[in-house]
């Protein structure tokens, strides 16, 4: 078994909510932190990378997607947890889909185009916490055309 270390400090990390005709991408993590959860492609930010740079690269290993950064929805921090989650400030972007269909890593082992307005009533679908406030903002963001 590999010793896992955890960084002593807070890690960036930015996210995509990605709009296509009208609906959003959620990906669903398929190992911790976040396993079974629901969430917006994205990632750690490497050192001398910009916000957007992290973006893209991240949103292109997670989903191979081309997008267009629109700006800044929101943030969130997940403070460390008894379940093994680091410290991460996460910045999320609101985003146009651009060309390419998902194609996931493994890191993810599911995706949805969802409306924005349905995630409500999905009940079933395990949702990270602050995710509909974000992608509420990002759909602002976007204005009519989305």
């Amino acid at each position: 078994m590999a010793l896992v270390i955890q960084p002593t400090h807070p890690q960036l990390a930015v996210s995509a909510a990605i709009f296509r005709d009208g609906k959003v991408l959620l990906v669903r993590r398929a190992r911790s932190p976040g396993k079974g959860f629901y969430s917006l492609p994205g990632g750690r930010v490497e050192f001398s990378e910009s916000l957007h740079q992290a973006l893209r690269r991240e949103v292109d290993e997670e989903t191979g997607l081309d997008i267009e950064i629109i700006g800044l929805a929101g943030w969130r921090e997940v403070l460390p947890s008894t379940g093994g989650a680091g410290h991460y400030l996460i910045m999320s972007f609101a985003a146009r889909w651009i060309a390419r269909e998902p194609v996931l890593n493994d890191e993810l082992d599911d995706f949805r185009w969802l409306a924005p307005d349905a995630l409500a009533s999905l009940g079933d679908l395990k949702l990270t916490g602050g995710l509909e406030e974000v992608i509420q903002a990002a759909q602002s963001l976007l204005g009519p055309r989305r």
